[in-house]
């Protein structure tokens, strides 16, 4: 019995940590917002409620984390109509993305320190944005200046505290903070000093009196309050939505397998690198990386079909279908050939859906944003 609820304790959270991210296209602020507070939570309800051996935790972690920024980044595609502000996305992912592979290779934290999150904070600032305000009011002074707040303020001091200090924040405020042993009950916690307490209390009712001061002096809302991306928004002129954006192109002459291909197999490689870890596929990661790039090469002549015949669901639903068979096999086939066992076939099956979900998602966002811009300038 005990099995049985560590089991579904365990195929909820990592079924939730799957599934929510799905939403981020739809619904970013609030769907990005779940996962972190998912990325959170789960480590603690493992422990608590389950006997599992957390022994392999931190890749399990890392792997979805970086699955659902993936997610995130590929939404940027999507919706983003701020063309500066997207390329500012795409490099904040992608050099992230390195460091974190540098990571799994060289295995130095210091890494993770000089190649910081400042992705996925930044992604947050835009939705927030973008819920009352529309994001092309944004210009590249105020894009750049986003970004290096997020960057230096933000995430350089939170990646030293993780990385570098290797630090516990609970364990800190309960030690260093209210002086009381680490994992004391809460009420003995702010008990134990109870001035500072008042004075932690007094300090959150003064940053909510700051931001409602500050909130009173920022510009009329273009719009109500909207999460959902997808809710009409005023039409934009050729020069708002061109400027700065890398699809005007490809809008111009039409899909080509040119930058495209080149990103989709630096994506998906750099992602595969870091599940391969977590997947246990005990092959040289350049192995890893040349298998993924068979892959993509094989499914783009099939996507970029799909893509050209536009985005109805049922042509998303059979060019997934059609993939995820393409890949499968072709996955399947490389597991056989390792017949020393590095490669897990059930894993290579799993392996082969992340790569069809992405590679999916990615040809359907990039060819919504083609027609979307190739039809503003007609």
């Amino acid at each position: 019995m005990r099995f049985n609820s560590d089991l579904l304790i365990f195929l909820l959270v990592v079924g939730a940590r799957f599934l929510i991210p799905l939403l981020i296209p739809r619904f970013p602020l609030p769907a990005i917002i779940a996962c972190l507070i998912i990325d959170a939570a789960d480590q603690s309800i493992f422990q608590k409620y389950t006997s599992l051996d957390l022994a392999n935790y931190q890749s399990y972690d890392k792997a979805l984390d970086i699955y659902y920024l993936t997610v995130a980044y590929l939404s940027v595609i999507r919706n983003w109509r701020n063309g500066f502000a997207m390329e500012v996305a795409r490099f904040l992912w992608y050099y992230r993305l390195i460091g974190v592979v540098l990571f799994e290779l060289l295995e130095q934290r210091f890494l993770l320190f000089v190649f910081p999150n400042t992705f996925e904070y930044y992604f947050i600032a835009y939705e927030a944005v973008r819920t009352c305000w529309d994001p092309r009011r944004l210009t590249r002074n105020a894009v750049l200046w986003m970004a290096g707040l997020i960057w230096v303020v933000i995430k350089l001091p939170q990646e030293w505290w993780i990385h570098i200090a290797q630090n516990d924040f609970t364990d800190f405020f309960q030690e260093t903070i209210f002086g009381v042993e680490p994992g004391s009950p809460w009420g003995q916690t702010f008990s134990n000093r109870p001035v500072v307490a008042v004075a932690l209390v007094a300090a959150i009712i003064a940053l909510v009196f700051a931001g409602r001061v500050g909130w009173k002096r920022l510009p009329s809302p273009d719009w109500s309050l909207r999460f959902d991306v997808d809710k009409p928004v005023p039409d934009v002129t050729i020069e708002e939505a061109l400027a700065g954006d890398p699809y005007y192109d490809e809008a111009k002459e039409g899909p080509a397998l040119k930058w495209p291909i080149f990103e989709k197999i630096a994506l998906i490689s750099l992602v595969s690198l870091i599940f391969a870890q977590m997947l246990g596929i005990r092959l040289p990661n350049w192995q890893v990386f040349l298998a993924t790039a068979l892959v993509v090469t094989i499914n783009a002549g099939i996507s970029h079909l799909f893509v050209r015949n536009g985005t109805e669901w049922g042509s998303l639903f059979i060019s997934t279908v059609v993939l995820v068979a393409v890949n499968s096999i072709v996955l399947a086939v490389f597991a056989a050939w390792a017949r020393d066992g590095r490669v897990n076939r059930a894993a290579a099956i799993f392996f082969g859906v992340l790569l069809t979900l992405i590679i999916v998602m990615y040809d359907r966002f990039r060819g919504q944003r083609s027609r979307r811009i190739a039809a503003l300038a007609i």
